[in-house]
């Protein structure tokens, strides 16, 4: 019996889910206000980060920004005040260093107030072929790009779960979907970075804390700099996304609690594929989507930066 009725509670939750998300599709969700909510940025000195910290200043949060750079957070902070916003706060932090990670949460925690809404942004790209990658590198690509998300889950995480209310949000990618010719480490450290939220997501509902909300991104490649030089095959089918468009959907993402955005939304057709589709149909569909040699023009932020 309880077999039974455990299978028509699936059935009829599973057509539920279904008809909400597709109504959703149709009817966007109604923007939750995140005026006064704590949001601390990684990364934010630069690209979608900055952007992320100005925008989400002019709704009213208090902006805490991390980056390794001063000069990019003192830029980031100035367009943010001139947009209007009086509550930012800004700190040096090296998120690849768990220490330094832990060390400057607490300075925030005790300066600022318990993060509410945690945005990992941070990340770094190689670009170079395995073999060609040095170890270095590929330590640093995991250190940040995967390992910081932990450091700060345990840092700010807690007082979410206290106060069951919280947002943490993971800027992951396609390459953490599919794996991509000269982005091994790239990649592999994306895909962490989606499992890793995607448990955190499951642990929060095992405990019943509804309030702490999960918004996992993967776009494909943003125009920021980071991959200068990568240009894509077929811009119509892929394209190279516009910064300000990515910032303006991570943020709706946020406030309508969506739990996955992938960008641009042919990506959500072509993880599907990937799938079930035997795996030489699936190589084949990146092959003509340029995946092999994507990567061939790749220059990247110039040192300084």
């Amino acid at each position: 019996m309880n077999f039974f009725l455990e299978t028509l509670k699936l059935i009829v939750l599973l057509v539920y889910y279904l008809l909400e998300s597709l109504v959703f599709l149709i009817v966007p969700g109604r923007k939750r206000n995140v005026s006064g909510e704590i949001v601390l940025i990684t990364g934010a000195g630069s690209g979608i980060g900055r952007l992320l910290g100005v925008k989400f200043a002019s709704l009213g949060a208090t902006v805490v920004l991390w980056d390794i750079n001063q000069e990019g957070l003192n830029c980031t902070v100035r367009q943010a005040r001139e947009n209007g916003a009086g509550r930012v706060h800004s700190y040096v932090c090296d998120c690849s260093k768990r220490q330094d990670v832990y060390r400057v949460a607490d300075q925030v925690k005790k300066e600022v107030g318990d993060v509410s809404i945690l945005i990992n942004n941070a990340g770094i790209v190689i670009g170079k072929r395995f073999l060609d990658s040095p170890d270095s590198l590929i330590e640093k690509t995991m250190a940040v790009n995967t390992m910081a998300h932990f450091w700060t889950y345990k840092a700010f995480l807690p007082a979410m779960i206290a106060a069951n209310h919280g947002h943490l949000v993971s800027i992951a990618s396609c390459a953490g979907l599919c794996g991509i010719s000269q982005l091994s480490d790239y990649c592999a450290s994306k895909f962490a970075a989606f499992g890793f939220a995607e448990s955190i997501d499951m642990e929060m509902r095992s405990l019943r804390k509804t309030g702490v909300k999960t918004t996992i991104v993967c776009p494909y490649i943003v125009n920021t700099g980071m991959f200068d030089g990568v240009k894509s095959k077929w811009p119509r089918v892929l394209p190279i996304l516009d910064p300000e468009y990515v910032a303006e959907r991570i943020i709706s993402a946020v406030r309508q609690n969506q739990e996955i955005l992938f960008m641009p939304r042919i990506t959500y057709v072509l993880y599907f594929l990937k799938s079930f589709l035997p795996v030489k149909t699936a190589v084949l569909i990146l092959d003509y989507l340029g995946s092999f040699d994507v990567m061939s023009t790749f220059k990247g932020r110039p040192k300084k930066e």
